[in-house]
């Protein structure tokens, strides 16, 4: 076993506390850079044209920071390292000329190699086809039909608006009016991007959605598509009215609109439900666009030579775990920052009703959403973590005891019949939605996942619950029945095998459940194949593209966020041993003398295939709770 001295692991968790500590913003929370590829920043450019913004000095900032970050094969990646991205190219490609640049540009040049070798447009996902039908790049008969009439559909029709997720269904109903109304943004001859065509015939004959075998859902969804078509050419031929669909589902966004200005916090469905009460004729000076113009500067990054579009903002998130990470390495509850945590915390606890009721018309709310506003859409990762970190804080008049209690209440009101929890519903998987049309670039459901659902559980066990409880039981069910083949658990929100067993193992632990217990021979696996995955220089890295693959990849090099992961699962289920002592080793010696680690790979979840995020924080408050875990079980063993 190497000899690691116990004074310099101390040493290592004070200037990783300090370093957080430096970090909090002084209303009491945390939040760090959220990140994703480069298309957010590309496809934002033409987007808030269309909406009539145009600010020169941002445009510059973001040509540099997209043409900084091109691959040398000409393309541009959905996470860093990773191999080039058709649909991500794509888009850069038109957010580069839409603001100038010439097509005889050299990176342009190899960007357009890159997209012809890999199929051109025609090969393009939906959403990249939809950015450039607002364009008049790609013809609407080639883009699925949303009808808005689909906001009619009851509760027990085989498919209704409350049967996607909740981040599809928010960006489906801007979607149903756009593809209604079908509207094109004329561009100059210059923007133009009719070159990526690999057959110049697809122009004004596209393709339409394909489908995989033969009688698979997807062919139905294809000639359900053909129907829709020709119900579209219908009342656009013969004027049948149409207008009290869009004014329902006109209504449904602009009730859902966050005091922010956002839609459900995050960009996506933000920029489209602009977009679509646009096309109905809003002005930018109309409070619902004007506020939600406002609300995007919040979301911009913007540096001396780049700006940087977040998808969303994680505060709740950021702050829940480093409150956790900081009361684990030793800070007194009572902290004054920490109180300060408490307060922001308690403030932020959703108690309006959201999407979720629809499903869960008897549960009472008390919960928490990601962002800083979003109270239509609170999570159950969140909500569980929220409730893990306030209750390791000290409130004299137990407020926090009384939001922990009907934040649990909620949470387990949340589970799925299988057993498992989700992110923002229960029981929302409908497998006849997976193979719609645009399940090529958004997940269409919100399954349950190990991750989450060894959160929960990580929680009630912390909390005091017990595994004979139903719910516990139910999900340990699930937690059993989830194990892949090779003792890994897949990760959901966080990437991805390293992520989910690290937290199954945790919660196993958490709950007292040892070798001699049911999960025990699970537990003993998945600590296994963490020994056999651990890197030379004693860390952990795995890559995004594991999702791709449908198996653990490793990325090659290691990072301070997953290596702390594996840490905090080996600690728990193997306590000290050599391969914990070599991680613990390599944290220490790759921590920064400010006390924080850099990591430039994404580490965490979006939408799996598609799209990936990087926590900016994920680094440090991880790393953090591996240490102090560490420690503690060195004084432990110390103290006999």
């Amino acid at each position: 076993m190497l000899s690691i001295d116990t004074e310099k692991i101390a040493d290592h968790i004070e200037r990783s506390q300090d370093y957080l500590l430096s970090r909090q913003h002084k209303e009491g929370y945390w939040v760090g850079l959220l990140e994703a590829d480069v298309s957010v920043v590309s496809g934002f450019i033409p987007l808030i044209r269309f909406l009539g913004i145009e600010n020169l000095g941002k445009e510059k900032k973001a040509m540099d920071y997209l043409l900084d970050h091109q691959n040398t094969d000409g393309s541009w990646s959905m996470f860093y390292g990773g191999q080039g991205s058709l649909d991500v190219t794509i888009q850069t490609y038109f957010g580069l000329k839409f603001l100038g640049l010439k097509p005889e540009n050299e990176q342009l040049a190899r960007a357009k190699k890159f997209i012809l070798n890999q199929g051109g447009i025609e090969a393009a996902n939906t959403y990249t086809k939809i950015i450039l039908a607002l364009f008049g790049q790609y013809s609407w008969k080639g883009i699925p039909e949303i009808p808005p009439e689909i906001i009619y559909l009851p509760r027990w029709f085989p498919i209704n608006i409350y049967d996607f997720a909740s981040w599809t269904r928010s960006t489906i109903m801007a979607f149903s009016i756009i593809i209604a109304k079908k509207p094109v943004y004329k561009l100059n001859r210059e923007q133009s991007v009719f070159e990526l065509y690999r057959n110049p015939e697809r122009i004004k004959h596209p393709v339409p959605y394909q489908a995989g075998s033969r009688c698979s859902l997807g062919n139905l969804f294809l000639l359900f598509n053909r129907a829709l078509k020709i119900w579209d050419s219908l009342h656009n031929r013969l004027k049948i009215g149409r207008q009290p669909a869009i004014s329902k589902v006109e209504k449904w966004i602009i009730d859902r609109q966050e005091d922010d200005g956002s839609w459900g916090g995050i960009m996506l469905p933000w920029l489209f439900s602009l977009i679509a009460l646009k096309i109905l004729g809003y002005s930018n000076d109309h409070p619902v666009i004007s506020k939600g113009l406002k609300g995007l500067d919040d979301f911009i990054s913007e540096g001396s030579r780049h700006i940087i579009l977040q998808p969303a903002t994680s505060p709740v998130w950021d702050t829940a775990w480093s409150v956790i990470a900081l009361r684990q390495s030793g800070l007194p509850a009572g902290h004054p920052r920490l109180s300060r945590s408490l307060e922001w915390l308690l403030s932020k606890q959703v108690t309006e009703e959201g999407d979720w009721k629809v499903n869960n018309p008897r549960t009472a709310s008390g919960c928490w959403s990601f962002e800083f506003e979003n109270k239509y859409y609170p999570d159950i990762d969140d909500t569980a973590i929220v409730s893990m970190a306030l209750s390791l804080l000290k409130d004299s008049s137990g407020q926090h005891q009384q939001a922990v209690s009907r934040g649990i209440d909620w949470v387990l009101d949340m589970q799925n019949k299988d057993g498992s929890w989700a992110a923002f519903d229960r029981d929302n998987n409908k497998r006849i939605i997976r193979d719609i049309p645009f399940a090529d670039f958004i997940t269409p459901l919100d399954f349950g996942s190990p991750d989450i659902t060894a959160h929960v559980l990580w929680v009630l066990a912390k909390l005091g619950y017990t595994s004979e409880i139903g719910p516990i039981s139910r999900a340990l069910k699930y937690i059993k029945r989830s194990q892949n083949a090779d003792g890994s658990w897949y990760g959901r929100w966080g990437v991805n095998y390293i992520y989910g067993t690290s937290k199954v193992l945790q919660a196993a632990a958490a709950l007292g459940l040892g070798a001699n217990s049911s999960i025990g021979p699970h537990i003993e696996r998945g600590a296994e194949w963490f020994m056999f995955i651990q890197n030379e220089d004693g860390g952990w890295g795995e890559s995004c593209a594991s999702y791709e693959a449908g198996s653990y990849q490793p990325l090659g090099v290691s990072t301070a966020s997953q290596t702390a992961w594996a840490l905090l699962g080996l600690i728990a289920s193997r306590g000290l041993c050599r391969q914990v002592e070599k991680g613990v080793e390599y944290l220490s010696s790759t921590q920064n003398a400010d006390g924080s680690w850099s990591e430039k790979h994404f580490t965490g979840g979006g939408f799996p295939r598609a799209f990936y995020l990087k926590y900016e924080l994920y680094k440090d408050y991880f790393p953090l709770m591996a240490l102090a875990e560490y420690k503690k079980r060195i004084d432990r063993k110390q103290q006999g």
